[in-house]
């Protein structure tokens, strides 16, 4: 694709600090759910703090030649409540999820240091764009459930034995919020499509400010009103503001004393293997960014600097937020969408992400941003990461049975939700999908052309 700003331009000061703050907006709910998820008082600004930190140390060992910014990753959530589940005491909860971040990390060292002796050429033929085009679509896919949902979070009917979403009934708060998710939709296409200069550029922070002055209108109406079903946003958070983030490390630091080496042990098994599963999306996130950058980012900065940057990155954010860090197809779908490939971008939304951890009023302005405005925004960034995959396997013969068998099953697997859990392990529907379509290719692929 044509890019506005390429990976080494720089943009002017004024104009790079909105480029930052729309980065920042995409990539905030996901990062600070995590936290929210979790419970046990972490902290989301500490969560804020550790994404800019790791993303930072990412972009170092990339040698800043990869637009794209690390968040907290969902992959690790079961992990996370088993490290909090198994220990003695929430500070040693805290010990543990750090421990674990380590543990993952040190997976993608080890893998980086075989990368870097062996090359990636062997990756190459293990997924060729038969593959990872489809891999990547399943990404996107994988979302819009997600998507789709926080759009019409209001709406949302679920079962009460086990708590899973069953339908969507449109009742007044519904329409209220699915009013806000199509105004920001809407908003964030047209700036896009028809949008001069800026506005082209910053479509997300439009649209995200145009769905929240809707819910602002809505909430205000509905307030005056005594009307509930009006109130979309939630301006509580405000009266219990967390200051200061409280770091995962001086928590961690008083519950050492409560684990073993039998606490550990099981964090290792709660955390490497899901660090492998997540090391398969690591390639697919950086496949799909290599093709809108059109610079094969495996090559160059090469693949074991990518993940010395995650791993690393990982841990080190992890020992300020304690949420293990990953690429974000946000970030990626924000650099495709807007065309702004510019990595000083993504070194200043981590410098910004840092700064506003500190801010209380910020992070809970950010924070009261409802789920159906972020569902208009996010329906926009899965579905570029969606079709970016589908475009990889354009040049693909999809006469050949072979590469259709292979590009059906990864996507079946994929759309059907193939997720298999091992144990304290899954094995998400990315990696399954993932795993099938290199099997299918091995196996197809002896049959002679």
């Amino acid at each position: 694709m044509k890019l506005t700003y390429n990976v080494k331009d720089k943009p002017k000061f004024g104009q790079l600090i909105v480029f930052a703050f729309q980065q920042l907006l995409a990539i905030l709910a996901a990062t600070i759910a995590v936290p929210s998820i979790i419970g046990n008082g972490m902290s989301q600004s500490a969560a804020l703090f550790g994404a800019g930190v790791g993303t930072i140390v990412y972009l170092l060992f990339t040698k800043f030649k990869s637009p794209v910014f690390l968040g907290s990753s969902f992959a690790f959530l079961g992990s996370m409540f088993a490290a909090f589940g198994g220990a003695l005491s929430t500070a040693a909860g805290f010990a543990g999820i750090l421990i674990g971040a380590i543990f993952a990390g040190l997976v993608y060292v080890v893998i980086a240091i075989v990368v870097k002796f062996a090359g990636v050429n062997w990756i190459n033929k293990l997924m060729p764009p038969v593959v990872i085009g489809p891999t990547v679509a399943i990404i996107g896919l994988s979302l819009a459930g997600n998507a789709v949902g926080d759009a019409l979070t209001f709406a949302k009917s679920t079962c009460e034995a086990c708590g899973s979403v069953t339908a969507f009934v449109m009742n007044p708060k519904g329409w209220a919020g699915f009013v806000c998710a199509l105004v920001t939709l809407f908003t964030v296409m047209i700036c896009s499509v028809y949008g001069k200069k800026m506005a082209k550029l910053i479509p997300f922070v439009i649209g995200i400010l145009a769905g929240y002055a809707v819910g602002t209108v809505f909430t205000l109406i509905g307030m005056k009103t005594g009307n509930e079903a009006l109130q979309v946003i939630d301006w509580s958070a405000f009266s219990h503001m967390q200051w200061v983030p409280d770091f995962t490390f001086l928590k961690a630091a008083q519950g050492i004393k409560d684990i073993d080496a039998s606490y550990v042990a099981m964090i290792a098994v709660a955390y490497v293997p899901v660090a492998f599963v997540v090391f398969a999306e690591h390639i697919a996130d950086h496949k799909n960014l290599s093709s809108i950058i059109e610079q094969d980012l495996l090559e160059e900065p090469g693949l074991h600097r990518t993940l010395l940057g995650d791993g690393i990155g990982s841990m080190v954010g992890a020992i300020f937020g304690g949420c293990p860090n990953t690429t974000y197809g946000e970030s990626v779908g924000c650099v495709a969408i807007t065309g702004n490939a510019s990595v000083i971008t993504i070194f200043a939304t981590a410098i910004m992400a840092i700064i506003a951890s500190f801010l209380a009023p910020f992070v809970t302005f950010l924070s009261t941003i409802p789920s159906c405005v972020m569902g208009g925004v996010c329906i926009t960034l899965y579905g570029f990461i969606a079709v970016s995959g589908l475009k990889m396997i354009q040049k693909v013969d999809l006469d050949d049975n072979r590469n259709l068998f292979v590009v059906s099953v990864i996507l079946i697997a994929g759309i059907g939700g193939m997720a298999i859990t091992i144990g304290k392990v899954t094995l998400t529907e990315v990696a399954c999908a993932l795993i099938l379509g290199i099997v299918t290719n091995i196996v197809l692929s002896k049959k002679k052309a």
